[in-house]
């Protein structure tokens, strides 16, 4: 990279005043994988290669409910901005030093959001079944991909909330702490800005995860037990214009 990555920090570094895209995500898990650098770069785009903490890189499984999804300030769209949503995800940094998230899936049980999310952003949405229950301190999410494919997308991920993290731990805080996606768009690199509050997180513990959405997602590496499992129950969200 040419430049200096910007350092990881618990609030958004550059305000985000008149946002393209408001939304909350609420009853999110955070599940990770450690993988090598170099079996993921493939995957991200031009200009960005994968962020790292102590040599590795990680991979994320995230469900979770949105909610009141709202664009350029306007009133939140009741039925259509709230659903539930599965994200493969990776983390980057360009040669502008920003760090954020590259989406490699991303499961919508909304129709409409998953193609605007495409055509506009280029984002790999695919529309899905799915269902987020919650019973006492266990959450379950689960999904099966419609269209377009590919097969084994489908999933059922099953946590228990434990107790509250007072502190993140650097990788932690490394996962979390993310404040935008790189994304491509007519062949072209974009950032996305995004800001909300810190999380608060709790511990989880990681009950069942049946289905591959890992490797539907283009992740080839195996994979055995998650290293980091976190739930929270959300925080609202705002995103700047694609720089």
């Amino acid at each position: 990279m040419s430049a200096r990555a910007e350092p990881v920090t618990a609030e958004a570094p550059r305000p985000i005043a008149r946002p393209l895209l408001t939304q909350s995500w609420l009853d999110v898990s955070l599940l990770h994988w450690a993988v090598a650098p170099a079996s993921v770069a493939r995957l991200l785009p031009p200009g960005t290669v994968p962020d790292t903490f102590d040599g590795s890189t990680y991979v994320g499984l995230v469900p979770f409910r949105m909610h009141r999804t709202a664009l350029l300030g306007t009133p939140a769209i009741p039925y259509l901005g709230s659903f539930p949503e599965t994200n493969v995800r990776l983390y980057s940094v360009d040669d502008k030093g920003r760090r954020g998230v590259v989406f490699l899936a991303m499961d919508a049980a909304r129709l409409l959001p998953a193609l605007v999310g495409r055509a506009s952003l280029g984002l790999p949405y695919a529309w899905s079944s799915m269902r987020l229950d919650r019973d006492g301190d266990t959450v379950t999410y689960t999904c099966r991909r419609r269209r377009p494919g590919p097969r084994g997308a489908d999933s059922r991920i099953r946590v228990r909330i434990g107790e509250p993290v007072e502190e993140p731990s650097p990788l932690e805080h490394f996962l979390t702490a993310r404040w935008g996606l790189h994304t491509v768009r007519f062949g072209r690199t974009l950032y996305l800005p995004n800001s909300h509050p810190r999380w608060r997180l709790r511990r989880a513990e990681l009950l069942e995860c049946h289905g591959d959405p890992l490797a539907a997602a283009g992740i080839r590496t195996p994979i055995a037990a998650p290293v980091s499992v976190l739930f929270s129950a959300g925080v609202p969200a705002r995103f700047g214009r694609p720089l």
